[in-house]
């Protein structure tokens, strides 16, 4: 019976990582960004369609993440989506047609307002396998 539970998950894991709509989930593995701060990667987030149609949300945790320091923030954004996020975009179905980097300053249950914590969003449209800034 053991058995048939393990082939049922792995079954099932299979499935979901397939669709191209599920949340990967969390690892502790560090991101480099040009900041040299210490940026985490949280999920990304795929089943939710955004303004541009298909939407690839990546999410960062960037602990002790201040306000005012935007020229950083943006640079680490463009990286994460050009050196994080575009690489793993591929294999999703639908294929993004555009991408999300958010940075907070600590994990947030996606969709709900946290107003206590210090988050960052900035939106990519992909350009001939680029990462072009869009005005939010």
């Amino acid at each position: 019976m053991r058995h048939l539970h393990r082939i049922f998950a792995a079954s099932l894991a299979v499935l979901f990582a397939g669709a191209g709509g599920c949340e990967e989930t969390p690892s502790a593995d560090a991101v480099t960004v040009p900041s040299g701060r210490e940026v985490r990667f949280l999920d990304v987030i795929s089943n939710v369609p955004g303004a541009e149609g298909a939407t690839a949300r990546f999410r960062f945790v960037v602990p002790g993440l201040a306000e005012g320091d935007s020229e950083a923030d943006a640079a680490d954004m463009q990286a994460l989506c050009d050196t994080y996020a575009l690489p793993r975009i591929d294999a999703m179905q639908p294929p993004p047609q555009q991408i999300i980097i958010s940075l907070a300053g600590k994990e947030t249950p996606f969709g709900e307002a946290a107003p206590e914590v210090v988050q960052f969003f900035e939106a990519y449209s992909v350009q001939d396998g680029a990462c072009v800034w869009e005005v939010f």
